[in-house]
């Protein structure tokens, strides 16, 4: 019997018929939500051809302008999630090895910082970055992209650094502690042990939340539209549809604009995964022995 069957029973037939028979009337059920709300669109008039001509027609008077709008919104939503995501993964992962290195006391003012900006809002996070920094005297005018850009990056950087030192810190945790008592007696340093041994792979075990996360850093660039402090996406759509008159259907597109993009980079870290996961496997083993892997890697590294 093989070890996926140990921990879980097949279903009877019982089991199946009941199964079956939910499975049907919940598809039901969500196939009549989905008619009714179409249905009021419709009486609504939400699928006349004036609202959606400027978004779907390319011979439509408005249609390069509202695709342009878009366009630039999209650059700057990805421009400040690049951004975003690159100085939070570096500052996440200098506060979380810190965590990690550094004694009871002398982490406090670390383990400080990351409650502190862990349970503040996003929103607030841009919005004091936005109001605070000029109020001290902190000119970002003159920085590539504008104040705004820079606004909307520190702020998710206070939040998103925090909540990447976490996972990198549950990441190294989750490893067995022969890993650093291996890596001690071949004698590697704390640092070493750290930087060549344990984070390699803590990347793999934390990888699926690290993605997550950083889908959710280019989803939280949409709130800088509530403040009104950069262009990106949600932004343009906002002025799209307060100029046409149709927010449903710009929505609609850039939701979709969304839901694919944070489709296309979860596939791509499921591609980094399995690549992750096939590079320290040697072929025709499906495991690796803990220990000789630490002083092999280490030594191969010295």
């Amino acid at each position: 019997m093989s070890g996926g069957l140990v921990l879980y029973d097949l279903p009877g037939p019982r089991a199946r018929r009941r199964q079956t028979m939910l499975a049907i009337v919940a598809g039901i059920a969500v196939l009549g939500v989905i008619a009714l709300v179409l249905y009021r669109l419709n009486q609504q008039g939400q699928f006349a051809a004036q609202l959606w001509d400027p978004l779907v027609n390319p011979s439509d008077k408005d249609f390069s302008a509202v695709w342009s709008l878009i366009g630039n919104g999209l650059a700057n939503t990805m421009k400040a999630a690049a951004l975003a995501i690159t100085f939070s993964l570096s500052v996440g992962t200098v506060i979380g090895v810190a965590r990690l290195m550094l004694g009871k006391w002398s982490r406090m003012p670390v383990v400080g910082f990351i409650e502190l900006f862990r349970g503040l809002p996003v929103v607030i996070s841009i919005f004091f970055a936005s109001r605070v920094l000029p109020d001290m005297g902190v000119n970002l005018s003159n920085w590539p992209g504008g104040e705004g850009l820079w606004f909307v990056v520190i702020g998710l950087t206070a939040y998103n650094s925090v909540i990447l030192a976490e996972i990198l810190r549950s990441g190294v945790n989750a490893l067995p502690k022969g890993q650093r008592e291996a890596a001690s007696a071949i004698g590697l340093s704390g640092m070493q042990t750290m930087g060549l041994i344990l984070l390699p792979q803590a990347v793999r075990i934390m990888l699926p939340a690290l993605i997550s996360q950083l889908v959710v850093i280019l989803k939280d660039t949409s709130l800088a539209a509530v403040l009104g402090v950069y262009p990106e996406l949600l932004n343009s759509a906002k002025y799209i549809y307060l100029n046409l008159n149709n927010p449903i259907q710009s929505l609609i597109v850039v939701g979709t604009i969304f839901v694919v993009i944070n489709w296309t980079l979860s596939q791509l870290a499921g591609w980094v995964e399995q690549r992750l996961s096939r590079s320290t496997r040697s072929p025709g083993e499906e495991t690796d022995d803990e220990a000789h892997y630490i002083i092999d890697t280490a030594e191969m590294r010295q």
